[in-house]
């Protein structure tokens, strides 16, 4: 008995290939098309190759609009024929050259190597190079595997197969008239009636083998936009600045916090949340949600990445827009999470399960709650809380406003992996009186008194948070450095990180970034050479 096996390896692995290149092509325009005001208009404004003059003139107003129609239009179709293995030849052709487009806007080699890349510091190779090179193989392989091509090229009613004589009464059956050891369609059997509808049947369940994988692929996609919504970091949908990384002075040192190593300077959440201290100007908040939709918070989050930044402080209601961004860039940033506890569920502390859950590194108690709870002499809970933490294996924190509740803690022995305090000084013009500053006050009641707390200076006693942070062998991460915008970085940076600070956690829209790296690392330079800093580093 001859031996068949279903599948042919060789076309097996050709065919997982275009199928693969082919659902990548297909995503990214599906997606654009859901995105509905996608543009590569940014994308090509900041392209920074040889070729940049050329992409420019696309990125015009005039042209923008073709150009978007015809790159959404090539991916959708080029992936779909890839995928299905239709006219196969042709969609590899164009996919070749569409990649060919993408690769020399930004080349991996020159000065568009010197502003850095999407996926790391590669030198004429990247992902794009490698794609394009399989598509060619593919061009020019006499096989593209299994596919409609081949459907089309193998079916019965093809005009070299006749039909058979010997059938039974009302029915036809079609086999090859081609010799049997020398036609590919029959794999070698004999051309019976049996063996030729079965065959026929084997083909065509080969080559249409891309139907149902199309299917699956399809419905996991949509339930995970469903899940998460339209992926925002398809293919040129986000941009960032490249012409702005050029500026970077140099790389962030880091510093080391339990077993995590961190860049010393650290993006602030409240921006991206959405939570503006703004004194008296009521619409900041909502001009800050305004401005960072989840596209331009993911475009910041990409830049602060790749100007060095590896760390951000975020509040608890921002875990899940994390999770998404970690999940679709498979970006490598830590993520600290401020948690309090859950007065409303019987296990207080489910705040902490639930930033495990959603993959944060690292937890902290959030400033207002330890306050509140040394206030109220609640220190079980404060004990409890970094136990809970350390329980599920990830370095604890502890924030504070009022300085007296780090001293306080301390002194009970309640110890974190590390201090996140308000450090800044209070020589500017909105900061209220020294003698009518009080414990506890921040996040409270806010005065209609101009001499009083209203949402104002954050640090209310920084000679004596000066001399705990100088006193501690913890770690201390110094928060609102600029007393939210009232103070240049300049300034800032140089207080808290001369006067102790280990790290700086800012809040930073994306065209601030690139400035305060360099502002970190000017400051840096002048604290080793002026020796103004007391304390050894953590």
């Amino acid at each position: 008995m001859l031996k068949h096996n279903f599948f042919s390896w060789e076309k097996t692995l050709v065919t997982l290939l275009r199928m693969a290149i082919g659902w990548h092509f297909l995503y990214e325009g599906v997606a654009k098309i859901i995105a509905g005001n996608w543009s590569s208009q940014s994308y090509l404004a900041n392209t920074s190759g040889f070729l940049s003059p050329f992409y420019h003139c696309l990125a015009s107003s005039s042209a923008i609009g073709v150009v978007d129609w015809l790159n959404i239009i090539g991916l959708t179709v080029i992936g779909l024929a890839l995928f299905m293995g239709f006219f196969t030849r042709w969609a590899t052709l164009g996919g070749v050259c569409l990649l060919t487009l993408y690769y020399f806007a930004y080349p991996p080699f020159g000065v568009s190597l010197a502003m850095g890349v999407h996926d790391g510091s590669v030198f004429v190779v990247d992902k794009l190079f490698i794609e394009a090179t399989a598509l060619a193989f593919l061009f020019f392989s006499k096989d593209n595997g299994y596919g409609l091509d081949a459907l089309i090229k193998n079916t019965t009613f093809h005009p070299d197969k006749v039909q058979n004589p010997a059938k039974d009464e009302g029915q036809t059956t079609f086999v090859s008239a081609v010799n049997p050891a020398k036609d590919e369609a029959t794999d070698g059997f004999t051309p019976s009636e049996a063996t030729g509808k079965l065959h026929t049947r084997r083909e065509a369940l080969k080559n249409l083998i891309s139907l149902p994988v199309l299917g699956g692929l399809g419905v996991s996609a949509y339930f995970t936009g469903k899940q998460y919504g339209v992926d925002a970091m398809s293919g040129a949908t986000v941009q960032v600045n490249r012409l702005a990384l050029s500026d970077l002075k140099g790389e962030l040192p880091k510093g080391k916090i339990g077993n995590h190593q961190l860049s010393r300077l650290i993006m602030g959440g409240n921006l991206i949340g959405g939570w503006a201290h703004a004194r008296d100007l009521l619409y900041a908040g909502s001009l800050f949600k305004a401005y960072n939709t989840e596209k331009k918070v993911f475009e910041t989050l990409m830049l602060g990445e790749q100007a060095g930044i590896n760390c951000i402080n975020i509040g608890y209601p921002t875990m899940a827009m994390m999770k998404k961004y970690k999940k679709v860039t498979g970006s490598k940033i830590k993520v600290i999470v401020q948690v309090g506890l859950d007065e409303n569920n019987k296990d207080i502390y489910d705040n902490v399960t639930q930033a495990v859950d959603h993959g944060m590194d690292i937890i902290q108690l959030q400033g207002n709650w330890c306050d509140w709870l040394v206030r109220d002499g609640r220190f079980d809970n404060i004990a409890a809380l970094l136990e809970r933490i350390r329980s599920h294996g990830l370095t604890a924190g502890m924030g504070a406003h009022t300085i007296d509740s780090l001293i306080i803690c301390e002194e009970k022995g309640i110890l974190p992996d590390y201090y996140m305090k308000t450090m800044h000084h209070d020589n500017y013009w909105s900061a209220h009186p020294r003698e009518n500053r009080r414990p506890f006050e921040i996040d409270t009641m806010q005065s209609s008194d101009h001499n009083m707390f209203h949402d104002n200076c954050f640090c209310p006693f920084p000679d004596r948070t000066v001399e705990f942070v100088n006193s501690t062998k913890i770690p201390v991460m110094g928060f609102k450095v600029l007393a939210a915008g009232a103070i240049a970085p300049e300034d800032g940076f140089k207080w808290a990180l001369g006067n102790g600070a280990d790290f700086i956690c800012v809040g930073m829209f994306d065209f601030q970034i690139v400035h305060d790296v360099n502002v970190c690392l000017d400051t840096l330079a002048a604290i080793e050479m002026e020796k103004i800093r007391k304390r050894p580093w953590a």
